[in-house]
């Protein structure tokens, strides 16, 4: 387990425990009760930092290299292997950083579709770190495409820094694809659930993003701009990233007070990355509640739903 900076008295805790646990194996001698009261100052001191945690550290947990990603969270929602995954755009290359395919929640057909980052760096430079090419974007709107023609379910994760930044993804129309993909999922008759799992940057996440439901697993982030590129225009330097994501109002809760989102899926105490079951359970059980809740809802009864959510975001001064 990896931890971050204010995460250091946790670790202590956790070494004070590891330590006790070893003396009682090796001495042979009854440590369960100390271990046992270091146990309560671990969960003690847990509620105390998450409790109150800060924009940034919120946007430093969902970037936790434990965290999971895009396919463990398809792995821990769908049925044993139901998932079907699908590539390329049918026009020039399958983009590693988006992935999707078919499968099934608890009997339902579901077409899954998201940002993919790396473990490892020969992964991680293979996926972009989560940043998808145009090819990415069309790849997932040729996914969503074949969705509404069955009336399959849409489900998309997000878990982005943003769109790749590179020549090549804007000679190949990066701004289009986005574009495009906003304008047809605002059309699309068929249910669409967004669920954020980890960052959510600009029209990265955005390409994706266009949901009759829009959720925010609890420690992530959703925002036009990551607080290091925003730190870096107003202040030329990322020294000042944490003022910056004070000021971007980026955290679910921020999000759910300006009516951006639906709701926040809580995480266990820490992050994901602690209990990814529990992680996994609580998304699962929030798609198929939201699945069952648009059911009955006809194409354009889905479509009037989704760009009447989005139009409602704005707000106008006469």
């Amino acid at each position: 387990m990896e931890y971050l900076d204010f995460e250091l008295p946790i670790k202590e805790l956790m070494e004070q425990y590891q330590t006790c646990s070893l003396v009682g194996e090796e001495s042979g001698v009854d440590m369960k009760l100390a271990c046992s009261q270091i146990e309560d100052k671990i969960i003690e001191k847990k509620k105390e930092i998450y409790g109150n945690l800060t924009p940034w550290q919120r946007v430093q947990l969902s970037r936790h290299p434990d965290r999971p990603y895009t396919l463990d969270f398809i792995n821990g929602i769908v049925d044993k292997d139901s998932f079907v995954e699908l590539h390329g755009d049918r026009n020039f290359a399958d983009d590693p950083a988006m992935v999707g395919g078919l499968a099934k929640i608890d009997g339902q057909s579901v077409m899954i579709i998201g940002t993919q980052k790396g473990r490892t760096t020969k992964e991680r430079q293979h996926r972009r770190f989560g940043m998808s090419n145009p090819e990415g974007y069309r790849k997932a709107l040729r996914l969503m495409k074949l969705a509404e023609k069955f009336r399959i379910p849409v489900i998309t994760f997000i878990d982005t820094p943003g769109a790749y930044p590179g020549l090549e993804a804007e000679e190949r129309g990066q701004g289009e694809a986005i574009a495009r993909n906003i304008y047809e999922m605002c059309q699309m008759k068929t249910p669409i659930i967004t669920i954020i799992i980890g960052e959510g940057a600009s029209g990265g996440a955005l390409g994706i993003g266009v949901g009759n439901k829009v959720y925010m697993l609890e420690n992530t982030w959703y925002s036009v701009i990551a607080p290091e590129s925003c730190s870096s225009i107003l202040w030329r330097s990322w020294e000042h990233k944490e003022t910056a994501a004070n000021a971007l109002k980026l955290t679910p809760q921020d999000m759910l007070k300006e009516k951006i989102i639906d709701g926040i899926i809580e995480e266990p105490l820490g992050g994901a990355h602690y209990d990814p079951q529990v992680a996994y359970n609580n998304v699962k059980k929030n798609i198929l509640t939201n699945i069952k809740s648009l059911k009955n809802f006809t194409g354009d009864e889905l479509v009037n739903h989704r760009q009447e959510k989005f139009i409602a975001m704005g707000r106008f001064v006469g």
